[in-house]
């Protein structure tokens, strides 16, 4: 936006401080100067405003295909039993690291069949 509204505002003003010194007297011709700069200033503003940051939650489901139960999850390296914090979703795939050992792994869902 800066890369537009920088350019617009110089022609912007360039325009208006024309008008204005150029008025000789004429109330219209000043009055148009003053739009121009005040619309030079405002596209100046607005290049340099930034607006707020927003926080996004989201919020990922999961539906699972078949009967559930409810296992510990434990550590493949050192035997170690994990809890949630071990446990994160990072594009799509359930990563696990160890908070004993140290080890970092992706967790795989055997077929079925």
């Amino acid at each position: 936006m800066k890369l537009v509204a920088y350019p617009l505002a110089a022609l912007l003003g360039f325009f208006g401080v024309m008008f204005v010194v150029g008025s000789q007297g004429s109330i219209l011709r000043i009055v148009v100067g003053a739009i121009l700069l005040a619309s030079a200033g405002a596209m100046i503003w607005l290049a340099l405003h930034k607006p707020k940051e927003s926080i996004t939650t989201v919020v990922q489901k999961i539906d699972l295909s078949g009967d559930v139960s409810l296992q510990n999850l434990e550590c493949r390296a050192c035997g170690g039993t994990l809890g949630k914090d071990s446990v994160a979703v990072k594009a799509g795939a359930v990563f696990v690291n160890c908070q004993y050992c140290g080890a970092t792994y992706q967790i795989e869902e055997a077929p079925k069949w």
